[in-house]
């Protein structure tokens, strides 16, 4: 998968003193909060990717026999095998696993007894929507915490102290790749299974904006500390 190229570098932050024409308790009409001292406007980014939580695999089960009654009692038999092989290893019946190395386990020994007479699909990978609103919460609250970061690092480098936010606002979020339940991969039947675990992956990136208020000198005893 290719990934997008790293934005250009950019202004990441700016320190800001209280214009003297903006009256206390206002907020000059550009939608920030009252000022309420020196103020360090900072942009901050992250990106996160989530491997697919869910695999489904499809069987197709076959067999001839002279009589139409025998071939369906030989699929059926073969069906309750299948479907006692996957309990006796914890997998639900409709065979959706969410442990990949007992859905390999269980597709080989399905193929080992039964041979030719059942086919097994490549597993298709997909996200379930819980999946993919925690991969969104957790991108939002890793790009806050690398704004506030960088807040901290660049009064330290001026010898202030970070005080409280004042503003905190998600500007830009990007989701790319992955798969869902109703969206069937045409992925080559060749792919290793790392493989199509990788095709399926998720990622999202989130821009944060922040504005945080500057306290005053650094304390040394804490900065020891």
């Amino acid at each position: 998968m290719t990934l997008p190229a790293p934005p250009p570098a950019r202004v990441f932050a700016e320190l800001c003193p209280v214009p003297a024409s903006v009256p206390a308790g206002s907020g000059g009409g550009s939608g920030l909060p009252a000022p309420s001292g020196r103020e360090v406007h900072v942009s901050g980014s992250a990106e996160l990717s989530a491997v697919p939580d869910r695999a489904r695999v499809s069987l197709r089960l076959g067999s001839r026999k002279g009589v139409a009654g025998a071939a369906r009692s030989s699929v059926s038999r073969r069906l309750e095998y299948i479907a006692h092989s996957a309990r006796q290893r914890g997998v639900p019946v409709c065979i959706i696993f969410t442990d990949f190395g007992q859905m390999q386990n269980v597709c080989n020994l399905l193929i080992e007894k039964l041979g030719t007479s059942v086919t097994i699909s490549p597993p298709h990978f997909y996200h379930t929507p819980e999946a993919i609103a925690n991969l969104r919460r957790r991108v939002c609250v890793a790009a806050v915490g690398n704004t506030r970061q960088k807040a901290q690092e660049v009064c330290r480098l001026f010898g202030q102290s970070l005080g409280k936010p004042l503003l905190i606002k998600e500007e830009e979020t990007k989701e790319w790749g992955g798969h869902i339940d109703s969206h069937l991969s045409n992925s080559s039947d060749s792919l290793t299974l790392q493989e199509r675990i990788q095709n399926a992956t998720a990622y999202a990136s989130c821009r944060v904006f922040a504005v945080f208020e500057i306290k005053g000198k650094e304390n040394r005893r804490n900065k020891l500390l």
